[in-house]
C-alpha cells in the first residue's frame, strides 16, 4: 500500500527532536474515541471503519507516530478471543463481532499510515456487577470464580491467586500470537482504589509466605511483569512491553503531600520491574499540573536508563467539564518533558486531541509535532546490526505527484523506511526537518507537487529494521521540477 502525502513540504522551522514518540491512547470502552455506534448491519460496520479512517488520518496529519488501542476492556476483548467475549460496544451485544476483526483493522490501518499500533489490556478488572450479569456465562467472573473478588460494586481479578498471572499471560499470547501489534501495554496493573479494603485475605494467608501485605501485593504485580516480558521476548522479541502506572511514583522529601501515588497506594513498583529489565517503555499517567506534575518528570526520566519513558499527558484536562485548563498548560508540559530528557508524550486521550480542544491538535500540528519524528531506537534488544541501506531512489513525475521509489533486498515487512529530502544542494539526515515521511511500510510514495512550479529536490532513503535500527542512508537522488524541458 502506497502512502500519499497530503502535507506540504518544509524546508525551514525550529528545531524538534528528530526521534520522538508521540501517542494517543484510543479508547474503545463505552466507545469513548471509537467506534462511537455499535454497528447493527453493513452500512453500520463500514461507518465504524471510516471512523477510524478519518481519526487516524488526523493523527497522521500531525505527525504522530503511536497508538495505544484498548484491546482489553473490562472482561472483554476487541477481537475473536477463545478466552474472553468480544465487547458489545462493536455489535451491541458481548460476544459477537461486527462482521470484522477490529483490532486487525486497527493494526492495518495504522501501519498503513506508519503508526506503530501497541495494544493496551485493562489488566485487573474484570467489570461491574452489571457487565458480569451481562456478559453472563461468558464471563471470567462466572467460568474462573476462583480468580476474581468483588470490591467496591465491580469485580477484579485477584493479583496475589498463582492463576492470574497464567490467565493474563493467555490474553497475552492470544494477541502477540494471532496479531503484528508492535507492543502490548498494561494499564491499570495495580490494586484498585480504596485497596485498604480489597478482600484479598484469605489469598495473603494462603500466599503470603510472610512477607508484609505491601510488599507482597507488589511482588504479585511485579511476578506478572516478568512472566510476561520473558515469555514475548522468546516469542517475538521486538514486540515492546510497556505499561501505564499512576502519574505520581511515590511521596519523599520533594513531595510530602503527594497524595495518591503508584507505590505506595496502589503497590506498583515500576522501578523494580525497570531494573529487572523487564520494562521496554514507561508511560505514566501524569494527568496533574504544577508541582503535581513536574518534580514526577525527572523521577521518571531517572528511573527509565536507557528504556524509553513516555510522560502521559491528560488531554481531557483541556475540557471546561475536566478541568478547564488553558492550552499553555499542556504547551509547557510537552516542552518540559523535552528539555529533561523524556523520550515523548502520550495524550489521553484520542478523540480530545483530533477534536482540538482548546486548539490542541492546531498546536501540535502547526508547531510542536510540525515535522515527523522517528521511533527511538530498541538498542536493547536488538541483537543484529542495522539493515543495509536500500537502493538508490528513482523519482518520476505521474499526474500531479512525484512517485518515489527505492528497492531493498529484505523480505517484504521486515524493514520501515524514511525518506529524507532538501530543497538545498545539502542534505542533513539529523535533522527532523529533513524527514518527508517515516515509518513507512511499503517502498514507495507519491508527493503532490505545483504542476507549474520550478523547484530542484535531493532526496534519500533509509531502511530500520524491528527494532528501529537505522541503516545508513541511500545515494542521494537529486530531481528537478520543471514544465520547462532544461
Amino acid at each position: 500500500m502506497a502512502l500519499w502525502l497530503t502535507g506540504a513540504v518544509y524546508a525551514s522551522g525550529a528545531d524538534v527532536p528528530k526521534r520522538e514518540i508521540r501517542a494517543v491512547w484510543l479508547t474503545t470502552i463505552y466507545g469513548l474515541d471509537w467506534p462511537t455506534q455499535p454497528a447493527f448491519d453493513e452500512a453500520g460496520r463500514i461507518r465504524q471503519q471510516e471512523e477510524l479512517r478519518t481519526l487516524l488520518d488526523r493523527l497522521k496529519a500531525a505527525n504522530f507516530n503511536t497508538v495505544f488501542v484498548q484491546a482489553r476492556l473490562r472482561g472483554d476483548v476487541i477481537y475473536p478471543s477463545e478466552i474472553e467475549p468480544a465487547s458489545r460496544v462493536f455489535s451491541g451485544k458481548y460476544g459477537v463481532l461486527p462482521g470484522y476483526d477490529p483490532l486487525a483493522f486497527v493494526i492495518d490501518e495504522c501501519h498503513g499510515r506508519g503508526l506503530e499500533c501497541h495494544a493496551f489490556l485493562v489488566t485487573y478488572p474484570a467489570g461491574s456487577s452489571r457487565v458480569v450479569e451481562e456478559q453472563g456465562a461468558l464471563s471470567v467472573v462466572r467460568r474462573h470464580p476462583e480468580l476474581c473478588l468483588q470490591h467496591d460494586g465491580n469485580w477484579y481479578l485477584d493479583p496475589g491467586h498463582p492463576g492470574t498471572c497464567d490467565y493474563i499471560l493467555s490474553i497475552v499470547r492470544e494477541i502477540v500470537d494471532r496479531y503484528d501489534v508492535d507492543g502490548i501495554q498494561f494499564d491499570y496493573v495495580r490494586y484498585p482504589e480504596k485497596a485498604h479494603a480489597f478482600p484479598d485475605g484469605k489469598t495473603f494467608a494462603a500466599y503470603g509466605n510472610g512477607q508484609s501485605l505491601a510488599d507482597w501485593r507488589r511482588g504479585n504485580i511485579n511476578r506478572l511483569m516478568e512472566r510476561v516480558y520473558d515469555w514475548v521476548r522468546q516469542t517475538k522479541p521486538w514486540v515492546q512491553v510497556s505499561s501505564s502506572p499512576l502519574g505520581k511514583y511515590r511521596r519523599n522529601m520533594q513531595t510530602p503531600n503527594a497524595g495518591w501515588t503508584a507505590f505506595d497506594d496502589v503497590f506498583q513498583d515500576p522501578k523494580a520491574w525497570l531494573q529487572a529489565g523487564k520494562q521496554d517503555m514507561i508511560v505514566p499517567m501524569m494527568y496533574y499540573r504544577e508541582n503535581d506534575f513536574y518534580p514526577f518528570v525527572s523521577t521518571w526520566v531517572e528511573q527509565v536508563e536507557q528504556r524509553n519513558m513516555v510522560a502521559g499527558l491528560g488531554a481531557y484536562r483541556l475540557n471546561r467539564k475536566e478541568g478547564d485548563w488553558n492550552l499553555s498548560e499542556m504547551v509547557d508540559q510537552i516542552n518540559y518533558v523535552r528539555r529533561q530528557g523524556g523520550d515523548g508524550c502520550a495524550f489521553f486521550r484520542a478523540r480530545f486531541v483530533v477534536g482540538d480542544e482548546k486548539g490542541l491538535y492546531s498546536e501540535l500540528k502547526n508547531h510542536l509535532f510540525q515535522f515527523p519524528a522517528q521511533l527511538p531506537p530498541l538498542t536493547w534488544l536488538a541483537d543484529s546490526l542495522p539493515p543495509d541501506a536500500p537502493r538508490e531512489m528513482t523519482v518520476t513525475l505521474e499526474d500531479d505527484c512525484l512517485r518515489l521509489s527505492w528497492e531493498d533486498t529484505s523480505p517484504p515487512g521486515e524493514h520501515t523506511y524514511t525518506v529524507y529530502y532538501s530543497l538545498a544542494d545539502t542534505l542533513d539526515t539529523n535533522r527532523a526537518q529533513s524527514i518527508l515521511a517515516t515509518g513507512l511500510r511499503s517502498r514507495e510514495i507519491y508527493l503532490p507537487v505545483g504542476l507549474a512550479e520550478e523547484k530542484g529536490y535531493l532526496f534519500c532513503v533509509t531502511a530500520s529494521n524491528r527494532y528501529r535500527m537505522e541503516s545508513l542512508p541511500s545515494y542521494e537522488t537529486y530531481y528537478y521540477h520543471s514544465i520547462f524541458e532544461k
